[in-house]
Protein backbone atom coordinates (compact mmCIF):
# COMPACT_ATOMS: atom_id res chain seq x y z
CA UNK A 1 0.00 0.00 0.00
CA UNK A 2 0.83 3.55 -1.33
CA UNK A 3 1.55 5.61 2.22
CA UNK A 4 0.17 9.17 2.98
CA UNK A 5 1.34 11.15 5.81
CA UNK A 6 -1.73 12.86 6.78
CA UNK A 7 -1.10 16.14 9.23
CA UNK A 8 -4.01 18.52 10.60
CA UNK A 9 -6.88 16.38 12.12
CA UNK A 10 -9.78 19.28 12.36
CA UNK A 11 -13.23 19.07 11.26
CA UNK A 12 -11.90 19.09 7.67
CA UNK A 13 -8.93 16.81 7.88
CA UNK A 14 -10.82 13.94 10.42
CA UNK A 15 -13.57 13.56 7.93
CA UNK A 16 -10.96 13.36 5.02
CA UNK A 17 -8.54 10.56 6.14
CA UNK A 18 -11.14 7.51 6.32
CA UNK A 19 -11.66 7.90 2.49
CA UNK A 20 -7.79 7.62 1.90
CA UNK A 21 -7.91 4.74 4.05
CA UNK A 22 -11.13 3.60 2.23
CA UNK A 23 -9.06 3.86 -1.09
CA UNK A 24 -6.23 1.75 0.27
CA UNK A 25 -4.03 3.86 1.41
CA UNK A 26 -1.61 3.54 4.63
CA UNK A 27 -2.17 6.82 6.53
CA UNK A 28 0.37 7.99 8.91
CA UNK A 29 -1.37 11.03 11.18
CA UNK A 30 -0.14 13.80 13.29
CA UNK A 31 -1.89 16.15 14.91
CA UNK A 32 -0.90 18.70 17.83
CA UNK A 33 -3.64 17.06 19.87
CA UNK A 34 -3.28 13.67 19.85
CA UNK A 35 -6.69 13.02 21.22
CA UNK A 36 -8.06 14.02 17.61
CA UNK A 37 -6.36 10.56 15.86
CA UNK A 38 -8.36 8.23 18.40
CA UNK A 39 -11.10 7.69 15.88
CA UNK A 40 -8.82 7.29 12.69
CA UNK A 41 -6.40 5.05 14.55
CA UNK A 42 -9.65 2.44 15.81
CA UNK A 43 -10.29 3.06 11.30
CA UNK A 44 -6.81 1.64 10.70
CA UNK A 45 -4.80 4.85 10.54
CA UNK A 46 -1.32 4.98 12.28
CA UNK A 47 -0.04 7.96 14.55
CA UNK A 48 3.41 9.63 13.80
CA UNK A 49 5.17 11.24 16.88
CA UNK A 50 6.23 14.09 14.14
CA UNK A 51 5.09 15.46 10.91
CA UNK A 52 9.37 14.43 9.95
CA UNK A 53 8.14 10.91 11.19
CA UNK A 54 5.20 10.60 9.60
CA UNK A 55 6.52 11.68 6.16
CA UNK A 56 9.69 8.99 5.85
CA UNK A 57 8.73 6.46 3.69
CA UNK A 58 5.66 8.13 2.27
CA UNK A 59 4.98 8.26 -1.29
CA UNK A 60 2.61 11.47 -1.19
CA UNK A 61 2.00 13.47 1.89
CA UNK A 62 -1.08 16.21 2.59
CA UNK A 63 -1.39 19.18 4.93
CA UNK A 64 -5.05 20.23 6.01
CA UNK A 65 -4.44 23.08 8.34
CA UNK A 66 -6.08 26.19 9.74
CA UNK A 67 -3.79 29.32 8.81
CA UNK A 68 -0.28 29.94 7.71
CA UNK A 69 1.41 29.94 10.91
CA UNK A 70 0.04 26.17 11.43
CA UNK A 71 1.54 25.26 7.68
CA UNK A 72 4.61 26.75 8.40
CA UNK A 73 5.05 24.82 11.99
CA UNK A 74 4.86 21.52 10.46
CA UNK A 75 6.68 21.96 7.84
CA UNK A 76 9.77 23.76 8.99
CA UNK A 77 11.87 22.71 11.89
CA UNK A 78 13.98 19.63 12.90
CA UNK A 79 10.77 17.26 12.94
CA UNK A 80 9.06 19.22 10.27
CA UNK A 81 7.85 18.01 7.24
CA UNK A 82 10.66 18.64 4.73
CA UNK A 83 12.96 16.85 6.81
CA UNK A 84 11.02 13.51 6.63
CA UNK A 85 9.55 13.63 2.94
CA UNK A 86 11.92 11.56 0.52
CA UNK A 87 13.39 13.10 -2.89
CA UNK A 88 10.36 13.79 -5.59
CA UNK A 89 7.67 12.94 -2.85
CA UNK A 90 4.53 15.59 -3.96
CA UNK A 91 3.24 17.43 -0.99
CA UNK A 92 -0.66 18.09 -1.62
CA UNK A 93 -0.82 21.41 0.42
CA UNK A 94 -4.63 21.59 1.01
CA UNK A 95 -5.27 23.82 3.56
CA UNK A 96 -6.72 27.73 2.42
CA UNK A 97 -3.42 29.76 3.05
CA UNK A 98 -1.61 32.59 1.24
CA UNK A 99 0.14 32.53 -1.59
CA UNK A 100 3.35 34.12 -0.59
CA UNK A 101 3.90 31.26 2.01
CA UNK A 102 3.29 28.89 -0.74
CA UNK A 103 5.82 30.53 -3.17
CA UNK A 104 8.31 30.46 -0.34
CA UNK A 105 7.35 26.74 0.79
CA UNK A 106 7.91 25.42 -2.93
CA UNK A 107 11.06 26.67 -2.89
CA UNK A 108 12.04 25.26 -0.08
CA UNK A 109 10.82 21.63 -1.33
CA UNK A 110 12.72 22.54 -4.32
CA UNK A 111 15.58 23.04 -2.75
CA UNK A 112 15.15 19.61 -0.87
CA UNK A 113 14.29 17.74 -3.98
CA UNK A 114 10.67 17.20 -2.69
CA UNK A 115 7.57 18.86 -4.78
CA UNK A 116 4.76 21.39 -3.26
CA UNK A 117 1.41 20.75 -4.82
CA UNK A 118 -1.41 24.08 -4.57
CA UNK A 119 -4.53 21.60 -3.59
CA UNK A 120 -7.40 23.18 -1.37
CA UNK A 121 -10.21 22.32 -1.31
CA UNK A 122 -14.01 23.45 -1.81
CA UNK A 123 -16.80 22.08 0.47
CA UNK A 124 -17.10 21.91 4.48
CA UNK A 125 -16.77 18.64 6.56
CA UNK A 126 -20.05 17.23 5.27
CA UNK A 127 -18.93 16.96 1.87
CA UNK A 128 -15.56 15.67 2.95
CA UNK A 129 -16.55 12.93 4.63
CA UNK A 130 -18.43 12.26 1.58
CA UNK A 131 -15.56 12.43 -0.72
CA UNK A 132 -17.18 15.22 -2.70
CA UNK A 133 -15.02 18.21 -2.78
CA UNK A 134 -13.95 20.28 -5.14
CA UNK A 135 -10.20 20.38 -5.41
CA UNK A 136 -8.11 23.41 -7.05
CA UNK A 137 -4.76 21.83 -7.93
CA UNK A 138 -1.49 23.84 -9.47
CA UNK A 139 2.28 22.87 -9.52
CA UNK A 140 4.81 21.10 -11.90
CA UNK A 141 3.00 18.66 -14.69
CA UNK A 142 4.26 15.33 -13.27
CA UNK A 143 3.72 15.57 -9.44
CA UNK A 144 -0.07 16.33 -10.82
CA UNK A 145 -0.44 13.63 -12.82
CA UNK A 146 0.70 11.28 -9.72
CA UNK A 147 -1.13 12.88 -7.04
CA UNK A 148 -4.57 11.99 -8.45
CA UNK A 149 -5.06 8.64 -6.68
CA UNK A 150 -5.08 10.56 -3.63
CA UNK A 151 -6.91 13.29 -4.46
CA UNK A 152 -9.97 11.45 -6.67
CA UNK A 153 -10.31 9.76 -3.21
CA UNK A 154 -11.09 12.96 -1.41
CA UNK A 155 -12.93 14.77 -3.47
CA UNK A 156 -15.28 14.63 -6.37
CA UNK A 157 -13.68 16.78 -9.75
CA UNK A 158 -10.57 18.44 -9.63
CA UNK A 159 -9.82 21.31 -11.36
CA UNK A 160 -6.22 22.09 -12.48
CA UNK A 161 -4.57 25.27 -12.87
CA UNK A 162 -0.92 24.79 -14.08
CA UNK A 163 2.53 24.70 -13.11
CA UNK A 164 2.55 27.52 -10.21
CA UNK A 165 1.75 26.10 -6.95
CA UNK A 166 0.64 29.27 -5.25
CA UNK A 167 -1.87 29.50 -8.09
CA UNK A 168 -4.48 26.98 -6.67
CA UNK A 169 -4.14 29.13 -3.01
CA UNK A 170 -5.32 31.99 -4.87
CA UNK A 171 -7.83 30.60 -6.72
CA UNK A 172 -9.44 29.50 -3.34
CA UNK A 173 -8.71 32.89 -2.03
CA UNK A 174 -10.65 34.27 -4.93
CA UNK A 175 -13.61 31.53 -4.08
CA UNK A 176 -13.87 32.49 -0.61
CA UNK A 177 -14.29 36.11 -1.10
CA UNK A 178 -17.23 35.15 -3.00
CA UNK A 179 -18.59 33.26 -0.39
CA UNK A 180 -18.31 35.76 1.52
CA UNK A 181 -19.75 38.09 -0.68
CA UNK A 182 -23.18 36.02 -1.01
CA UNK A 183 -23.36 35.51 2.27
CA UNK A 184 -23.56 39.43 3.48
CA UNK A 185 -25.16 40.28 0.62
CA UNK A 186 -27.73 37.37 1.76
CA UNK A 187 -27.60 38.77 4.91
CA UNK A 188 -28.52 42.28 4.44
CA UNK A 189 -31.58 41.32 1.74
CA UNK A 190 -32.99 38.93 4.35
CA UNK A 191 -32.93 41.20 6.77
CA UNK A 192 -34.01 44.20 5.15
CA UNK A 193 -37.21 41.73 4.42
CA UNK A 194 -37.60 41.00 8.01
CA UNK A 195 -38.01 44.53 9.03
CA UNK A 196 -40.87 45.26 6.54
CA UNK A 197 -42.62 42.04 7.89
CA UNK A 198 -41.32 39.76 5.35
CA UNK A 199 -39.88 36.29 7.04
CA UNK A 200 -36.31 35.53 6.09
CA UNK A 201 -37.56 31.97 5.25
CA UNK A 202 -39.64 32.99 2.72
CA UNK A 203 -37.22 35.11 1.24
CA UNK A 204 -34.65 32.09 1.04
CA UNK A 205 -37.44 29.52 -0.25
CA UNK A 206 -38.10 31.79 -3.39
CA UNK A 207 -34.60 32.50 -3.91
CA UNK A 208 -32.52 29.68 -3.43
CA UNK A 209 -34.81 27.64 -5.57
CA UNK A 210 -35.48 30.26 -8.62
CA UNK A 211 -32.68 33.50 -9.46
CA UNK A 212 -29.87 31.84 -7.07
CA UNK A 213 -30.55 28.06 -7.07
CA UNK A 214 -26.56 27.32 -6.35
CA UNK A 215 -25.48 25.27 -3.10
CA UNK A 216 -23.97 28.63 -1.38
CA UNK A 217 -27.59 29.81 -1.59
CA UNK A 218 -29.10 26.92 -0.61
CA UNK A 219 -26.99 25.88 2.11
CA UNK A 220 -25.72 28.91 3.85
CA UNK A 221 -29.25 31.02 2.69
CA UNK A 222 -30.64 28.25 4.87
CA UNK A 223 -28.50 28.74 8.04
CA UNK A 224 -28.78 32.75 7.52
CA UNK A 225 -32.41 32.52 7.42
CA UNK A 226 -32.69 30.25 9.94
CA UNK A 227 -30.49 31.67 12.49
CA UNK A 228 -28.82 28.39 12.45
CA UNK A 229 -25.00 29.45 13.33
CA UNK A 230 -23.69 26.30 15.48
CA UNK A 231 -21.85 24.49 14.99
CA UNK A 232 -20.05 25.98 12.38
CA UNK A 233 -19.12 24.00 9.24
CA UNK A 234 -17.07 26.87 8.14
CA UNK A 235 -16.08 29.20 11.23
CA UNK A 236 -16.83 33.51 11.30
CA UNK A 237 -13.03 33.95 12.52
CA UNK A 238 -11.36 31.77 9.26
CA UNK A 239 -14.05 33.82 7.05
CA UNK A 240 -12.29 36.66 8.08
CA UNK A 241 -8.93 34.96 7.52
CA UNK A 242 -9.55 34.18 4.12
CA UNK A 243 -10.91 37.46 3.31
CA UNK A 244 -8.11 39.17 4.50
CA UNK A 245 -5.35 36.86 2.27
CA UNK A 246 -7.28 37.79 -0.24
CA UNK A 247 -6.66 41.76 0.29
CA UNK A 248 -3.26 41.18 0.81
CA UNK A 249 -3.29 39.41 -2.79
CA UNK A 250 -5.12 42.43 -3.90
CA UNK A 251 -2.66 45.02 -2.82
CA UNK A 252 0.34 42.90 -4.16
CA UNK A 253 -1.04 42.57 -7.39
CA UNK A 254 -2.57 46.25 -7.26
CA UNK A 255 -6.19 45.52 -7.64
CA UNK A 256 -8.82 47.41 -5.97
CA UNK A 257 -11.49 44.83 -4.15
CA UNK A 258 -13.78 47.63 -2.19
CA UNK A 259 -16.64 44.61 -2.14
CA UNK A 260 -14.05 42.42 0.22
CA UNK A 261 -12.66 45.59 2.48
CA UNK A 262 -16.57 45.71 3.13
CA UNK A 263 -16.89 41.90 3.96
CA UNK A 264 -13.60 42.00 6.07
CA UNK A 265 -15.22 44.85 8.17
CA UNK A 266 -18.46 43.28 9.10
CA UNK A 267 -16.48 39.97 9.86
CA UNK A 268 -13.78 42.21 11.93
CA UNK A 269 -17.28 43.81 13.69
CA UNK A 270 -18.80 39.71 14.35
CA UNK A 271 -15.19 39.14 15.55
CA UNK A 272 -15.50 41.62 18.13
CA UNK A 273 -18.73 40.77 19.44
CA UNK A 274 -17.76 37.39 20.26
CA UNK A 275 -18.93 35.33 17.17
CA UNK A 276 -15.65 34.00 15.88
CA UNK A 277 -17.32 30.47 16.55
CA UNK A 278 -20.14 30.96 14.95
CA UNK A 279 -20.76 30.00 11.18
CA UNK A 280 -20.04 32.48 8.49
CA UNK A 281 -23.99 32.68 8.28
CA UNK A 282 -23.11 34.53 11.39
CA UNK A 283 -22.94 37.45 9.71
CA UNK A 284 -26.88 38.10 9.33
CA UNK A 285 -26.62 39.05 13.10
CA UNK A 286 -24.06 42.05 12.09
CA UNK A 287 -26.90 42.85 9.84
CA UNK A 288 -29.50 42.59 12.02
CA UNK A 289 -27.68 44.74 14.68
CA UNK A 290 -27.06 47.61 12.32
CA UNK A 291 -31.21 47.39 11.24
CA UNK A 292 -31.97 47.96 14.89
CA UNK A 293 -33.55 43.93 15.21
CA UNK A 294 -30.53 43.81 17.87
CA UNK A 295 -29.51 40.36 15.99
CA UNK A 296 -33.13 38.98 16.28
Amino acid sequence: MTKVAFLGLGAMGSAMVPNLLKAGFAVAVHNRTREKAAPLLHLGATWAESPAQAARGAGFAVTMLSDDSALSGVCRGPEGLLEGLGAGVPHLSMSTVSPLLVEALAEEHRRRGSVLLGSPVFGRPDAAAAARLWICLSGPAEARRRAMPPLQAMGQKVFEFGEDPAAAHLVKLCGNFLLASAVEAMSEAFVLGQKRGIPRASLHELFSSTIFPGPVHQGYGARVAGDAHQPAGFKLSLGLKDVSLALAEARRAEVPMPMASLCANQLLAGLAKGRGEMDLSALVLEAADNAGLGGA
